[in-house]
């Protein structure tokens, strides 16, 4: 409860299925007015979860970080005086994916990394073990709606650049100036309704039998693209 009220950065709560008892439905009212995921889950895993520890039925999966605001990325390229690079995950669930590509963009140089609320993997342990501690300084926001988000980077005059097939080679797009690019999940891609926000769709060219790379990896591809651009264009 305290920590609800407090404000501190929760991934999700989870309760036993069927607990109402005592002071439950207070924390989850209070939880819900925050906008904070509620999952019903067995009793079972709340007893692995706690280590077989005394939880009363409720526990909450706290954050390894507080999230920034898509505000203070765009600051942060402003007091660098570099045009924004940011990274958009679009409902990116693999927390070892996640954890990759904040590392990335930690050595690549990117302001910010962007998630969504539902449906993506949030800053869990496993997130900040996988990035190495690049997410003690990098700046991750995380957005209720990801298509809205994209429309307000683009009024602030930057370039939406999405990942997926049939777009055009990597190589061959000026990736110089202020830009996001979209990463899409890793079974699905990035949504038809993200797609089409999109400026443009750029593709990494597939030889083999496979036609898609890990999440992580094409991150990693294409955000050194756009590092080899902006030092070739200084």
């Amino acid at each position: 409860m305290e920590a609800v009220k407090s404000g501190r950065a929760i991934e999700s709560i989870l309760v036993a299925r069927g607990n109402r008892t005592g002071t439950i439905p207070v924390i989850l009212a209070k939880a819900k007015e925050k906008g904070i995921v509620i999952k019903e889950v067995d009793s079972k895993k709340l007893d692995y979860m706690c280590a077989m520890g005394v939880h009363q039925g409720i526990a909450a999966v706290a954050s390894v970080k507080e999230y920034s605001t898509v505000e203070e990325i765009l600051q942060t390229a402003q007091d660098r005086g570099e045009p924004p690079f940011i990274i958009i995950l679009d409902e990116l669930e693999d927390p070892h994916n996640l954890g990759a590509i904040i590392r990335t963009a930690e050595c690549a140089g990117a302001h910010g990394v962007i998630i969504s609320q539902r449906r993506s993997a949030g800053l869990t342990y496993a997130v900040g073990k996988s990035s190495a501690g690049a997410v003690e300084y990098v700046k991750v926001a995380r957005v209720v709606n990801i298509a809205n988000t994209i429309d307000e980077l683009k009024k602030k005059g930057v370039w939406i650049y999405g990942a997926d097939m049939d777009g055009q080679l990597y190589t061959d797009t000026d990736l110089t100036g202020a830009i996001a690019i979209v990463i899409g999940s890793e079974g699905k891609g990035i949504g038809q309704l993200v797609r089409k926000k999109c400026d443009a769709v750029v593709s990494l060219p597939m030889n083999g039998k496979i036609n898609s790379l890990n999440a992580s990896v094409a991150a990693g591809i294409l955000s050194y693209e756009i590092v080899r651009q902006r030092t070739q264009k200084k």
